[in-house]
C-alpha cells in the first residue's frame, strides 16, 4: 500500500433504499493523472464525496500514503491534503479572487484578516498558473475556465496533494481545454496527484496513464490508457458494444421545410443562408463563438434581426418571438437545458406538458389524467430512466435531463427540430440513445438542425454540414464530401486579409 499516496478498498455507499457505492476500490500512484471513468449514475460523484469526507461509507477503509484515515468531515480530509473542483463552480460572484481562494481558511493575525498576505499568496498562486487576471478582480467577471483556475488555485492554497477534477472541460472552449490540459500537467509534474472525471474520450487519451472505470454503482476495472481501445473502453462503460453508434438509416429526403436566406444580427452573424428538408439532419458546426448558437436563437425568435428572410415550406414567414416559431412548428432544444430547457423543481410529467397545456383543458379545467397520460406516453417514447412523471428533473441524470426536453419537443406539433449541443455533458450511453433519438425523428419526417462542437457526431450523424467561422458560413458539404480536415480548416480564423474559397470555389 505505501507505492500509492490514495487507496480505498470495497467501499460500499448506501442512501435509503439505493446502494450508491458497491465494494468499489481505487489506486492513486504519487505524481499521477488518473482518469476515473463511467455513466451517469455510475457512482462517481459519490465517490469523489466519500474521498473528500462529504459522506460516510459504511463499509470499506481509506488509505493516505499506506495509514488508515476515517474523515469526520470535509475541513480534515483538506487539512490531509485532499481537495475536489466541482463541475460546476462554487463561488462567490461579487466577492475578489482574492477572497475566493482563502474563503474558509483565511490569514488571520490576532484575528484580524490579513488581507495585504492573502493578496500577495493569491497573487503567486495565479502567476504559477499562468493566469491572464488579477487577484483583485470579481469573480463574477470572470470567464468559466479562469473560475476554474480559482478553484485549483484555492486547492493549492491549502497544500493539496490530492486534486479531484470533476468534469473540468465540460464548459470549457478547445482552447480552454488545452491550457487545462497545460496546467493539469504543469500540477503533475511538481508532484500533485490528480484524479481526473471526465466523459470526454480525448480528455483521458490526452491526460491521464491509467483509468478505472465504475458501472451500476461497481467497480468494473483499472486500465492502462496505452494499452484500452475506445471500443474496449465504451464496454466497459455501459456493459455492451455499441457497434452502431450513429444508427440512422439512409432516407429519401423530401421537399423543403426551413429556409433561412441572408440572415444577419449586427455584431453577431451575417448573411446566413441554409435549408433543411423533410427526413434530413443538417450540422452547423464551427468553433465557439462561430455564431451558430446566436443565429438559431434569432430563427426561434429569442432575438431580432437585423435583416433576411425565414421561409417555411416555402411560405415567407415573420418570427418575432418563440411562440410564432412554435406555432410554425418549429422547436429549439437549448444548449443549457438546466437553465433553459427545463424547470427542475417541477415534475417530468409538467416539464413535457407546459408548451402544450392548453391542449389538456376543457372548459377552463385541466384534464390531469389526459395530461399524465401523454407525458407517460412521451417519456416512455424516449426511454427516460426515472422512477414516476412526478419526480422532479433536477433528479435526474444529464442525459434523462436531455430526453426530457426531447419528449417535450415530440408533444407539441412540429415540422423542424434544432438541436443545440444536445449531447454535453452525457456519458457515452446516453449519448448512442439520443443519437438514436435523432435517427428517428429524421425517419419521422422531421427536419432537424444539429448544432455540435464534437466532431464524431457531425460526421456520423448529418446529411449536409454548414461550417461557421466569425458569424458566416465559410463552406458547406454533403455526407459523402465533409472530412474532420475540411471543417477545421474552415473553422479557423483566417489570419490573410484575402479571400479564401470553400469547396464549391464561392469566395468567402
Amino acid at each position: 500500500m505505501s507505492g500509492y499516496i490514495l487507496e480505498l478498498q470495497g467501499i460500499t455507499k448506501i442512501f435509503p433504499g439505493v446502494k450508491a457505492l458497491n465494494n468499489v476500490r481505487f489506486q492513486l500512484k504519487p505524481g499521477e493523472i488518473h482518469a476515473l471513468m463511467g455513466e451517469n449514475g455510475a457512482g462517481k460523484s459519490t465517490f469523489i464525496k466519500v474521498i473528500t469526507g462529504v459522506h460516510k461509507a459504511e463499509e470499506g477503509k481509506i488509505y493516505l500514503e499506506g495509514k488508515e484515515v476515517d474523515f469526520k468531515g470535509p475541513k480534515e480530509a483538506q487539512a490531509a491534503g485532499i481537495a475536489a473542483i466541482y463541475q460546476h463552480v462554487t463561488s462567490y460572484p461579487d466577492l475578489t479572487v482574492t477572497e475566493n481562494i482563502f474563503m474558509g481558511h483565511e490569514l488571520k493575525k490576532n484575528g484580524i484578516l490579513q488581507w495585504k498576505s492573502m493578496n500577495r499568496d493569491a497573487r503567486k498562486l495565479l502567476e504559477q498558473l499562468d493566469a491572464d487576471f488579477s487577484e483583485t478582480d470579481e469573480m463574477g467577471t470572470l470567464s468559466v475556465a479562469q473560475q476554474q483556475m480559482v478553484e485549483i488555485a484555492k486547492a493549492l492554497s491549502t497544500n493539496a496533494r490530492i486534486i479531484i477534477m470533476d468534469e473540468p472541460t465540460a464548459a470549457l472552449t478547445k482552447n480552454e481545454s488545452e491550457k487545462l490540459y497545460t496546467i493539469t500537467e504543469k500540477l503533475r509534474d511538481e508532484g500533485n496527484s490528480i484524479i481526473f472525471i471526465s466523459h470526454r474520450f480525448e480528455d483521458m487519451y490526452r491526460l491521464a496513464s491509467k483509468v478505472t472505470v465504475f458501472r451500476d454503482s461497481q467497480y468494473i476495472g483499472s486500465y492502462d490508457v496505452d494499452s484500452i481501445t475506445e471500443s474496449d473502453l465504451i464496454k466497459a462503460m455501459v456493459g455492451r458494444e455499441i457497434t452502431e453508434l450513429f444508427p440512422k438509416a439512409k432516407l429519401k429526403i423530401g421537399e423543403e421545410l426551413l429556409k433561412v436566406k441572408g440572415l444577419t444580427r449586427t455584431g453577431y452573424f451575417k448573411d446566413i443562408s441554409f435549408h433543411v428538408r423533410k427526413g434530413e439532419i443538417i450540422g452547423l458546426t464551427g468553433l465557439v463563438g462561430a455564431g451558430r448558437t446566436e443565429t438559431v436563437e434569432t430563427i426561434f425568435g429569442i432575438t431580432k434581426k437585423d435583416s433576411g428572410e425565414i421561409y417555411m415550406e416555402g411560405n415567407k414567414v415573420t418570427i418575432k418571438e418563440p411562440s410564432d416559431a412554435m406555432e410554425l412548428g418549429i422547436a429549439l432544444l437549448p444548449e443549457d437545458r438546466q437553465k433553459s430547457g427545463l424547470i427542475l423543481s417541477w415534475g417530468l410529467g409538467r416539464n413535457v406538458t407546459l408548451p402544450t397545456l392548453g391542449n389538456y383543458v376543457s372548459n377552463g379545467i385541466l384534464d390531469e389524467k389526459k395530461e399524465r397520460d401523454a407525458s407517460k406516453k412521451y417519456l416512455e417514447e424516449v426511454d427516460t430512466k426515472a422512477v414516476s412523471i412526478h419526480d422532479p428533473a433536477s433528479s435526474l441524470s444529464g442525459g434523462n435531463q436531455q430526453k426530457v426536453v426531447v419528449a417535450k419537443t415530440l408533444a407539441q406539433d412540429l415540422k423542424v427540430i434544432i438541436m443545440d449541443e444536445p449531447t454535453k455533458g452525457v456519458d457515452v450511453g446516453a449519448k448512442a440513445e439520443i443519437y438514436a433519438i435523432m435517427g428517428q425523428l429524421a425517419e419521422k419526417g422531421f427536419g432537424v438542425v444539429l448544432i455540435s462542437s464534437e466532431m464524431p457526431e457531425i460526421l456520423g450523424l448529418c446529411d449536409r454540414v454548414y461550417v461557421m467561422c466569425n458569424g458566416r458560413i465559410t463552406g458547406e458539404f454533403s455526407a459523402e464530401e465533409v472530412t474532420q480536415e475540411r471543417i477545421l480548416e474552415l473553422s479557423m480564423e483566417k489570419t490573410k486579409s484575402s479571400s479564401t474559397e470553400n469547396k464549391k470555389g464561392e469566395v468567402v
